[in-house]
């Protein structure tokens, strides 16, 4: 019979017994070490680096009036970190010097999956219209995934002021600009800089998809911009009608984020507008240059070929220039280096002049309607 002497005996030895075997088990657990705590496990990625586009690694404003959410924030990845510089060290640069501090260009990165646009209004809103509407549409039916903005003229200064905080006086001469469309024109070159992706005029309807722009033989971890030919006039005449022997078109650009042709025209336009307003000659009709030679296809050619041959970044092994013989009446993707020039037919065709050919050739990708304040007839009238 168990009584109650016997039963306090037992409890004391089950007790005694738990006791002893927990005190024996947390001895053998081994202490935390600091890099348990500070130093995370990498996941590799299952992914390959080259593809044609993601989801940019690049965090966007928020504003409360844009229509799409901007994809997650950048991820840490396996590039060795430099060494931050001192605001001082960075603030004391050239402007030059500052972007490219502000903007870091990656030419194996991936390109960003973004498409970007601007207009007085935005689709959402009744007054965008129907004339655009099927255009606009066209872009994010053949870009699926792709994070698609029509930036309206208020919203570009507030998310230009977000992106370009630390470089004051970009966004200083883009408010000086006098005309919207030199204000379009220094938009595209800044939203890619600061973003890269796609920059497109309004009413331009996509062909082909921008993952079909580039031959499958080029590595997109090879190319940093893509750009295509609006002009390839082989006649005497030729600089009665159009600025340069070859002139590359900017109402469709695709680049990725800091490139170095963005970096200086970006600082050329600011220089430019700086010292033409203390010069007091920043007026819509008192310029000392043409809008086409401010900030359109003039100054985006030659920011381009001053690139292709600035021996910072190239060397070119029989020492000729590149010029525009580089790439006239070519009809196929020319790279060089990180550069791809297509030809006219890939973002001009049906224009019927300059060997363009039609909408249904397999080189055209993007037609130009030209009946945006951003098309050239808009340039003729504000110059004019």
């Amino acid at each position: 019979m168990l009584t109650f002497r016997k039963a306090a005996v037992l409890a004391a030895f089950i007790l005694t017994a738990v006791y002893l075997l927990h005190s024996s088990t947390s001895t053998h657990l081994p202490p935390p070490t600091e890099t348990s705590i500070t130093s995370p496990t990498k996941t590799p990625s299952r992914f390959k680096q080259d593809t044609d586009s993601s989801i940019p690694k690049t965090t966007a404003v928020s504003e409360s009036s844009f229509s799409r959410p901007y994809p997650p924030p950048r991820q840490a990845t396996d590039k060795k970190q430099t060494a931050q510089q001192p605001l001082t060290e960075v603030v004391t640069k050239n402007l030059r010097d500052q972007l490219a501090y502000q903007f870091e260009y990656d030419r194996g990165g991936k390109f960003p999956a973004y498409i970007w646009q601007t207009w007085k209004f935005t689709p959402a809103q009744g007054e965008f219209g129907d004339t655009f509407r099927p255009a606009e549409a066209s872009w994010t039916e053949l870009h699926p995934g792709f994070v698609h903005e029509v930036v309206t003229d208020k919203e570009a200064v507030y998310l230009l002021k977000h992106l370009y905080a630390s470089v004051p006086e970009v966004i200083e001469a883009y408010e000086a600009l006098p005309l919207p469309v030199m204000k379009a024109d220094f938009f595209r070159y800044l939203i890619l800089l600061a973003r890269g992706g796609i920059y497109t005029d309004i009413d331009t309807t996509a062909i082909r998809s921008a993952t079909d722009w580039l031959p499958e033989e080029v590595p997109r971890s090879s190319i940093g911009l893509v750009v295509g030919i609006e002009a390839d006039p082989d006649r005497a005449d030729w600089k009665e009608w159009y600025s340069r022997r070859i002139q590359l078109c900017q109402w469709t650009i695709q680049a990725k984020s800091g490139h170095p042709v963005l970096r200086d025209i970006v600082a050329t336009i600011t220089e430019d507008t700086l010292r033409m307003r203390k010069k007091g000659t920043l007026k819509a009709k008192k310029l000392e240059k043409s809008i086409i030679e401010f900030t359109g296809p003039a100054v985006w050619t030659d920011a381009i070929f001053n690139y292709l041959n600035n021996p910072t970044f190239f060397k070119m092994a029989d020492g000729k220039n590149i010029t525009w013989e580089t790439f006239t009446g070519i009809e196929t993707a020319k790279k060089v280096g990180d550069v791809v020039v297509l030809p006219i037919t890939s973002f001009s065709p049906g224009v019927q002049q300059m060997g363009a050919k039609e909408p249904d050739d397999p080189m055209a990708f993007v037609k130009h309607d030209f009946e945006g304040e951003n098309s050239c007839l808009g340039w003729l009238l504000d110059s004019g």
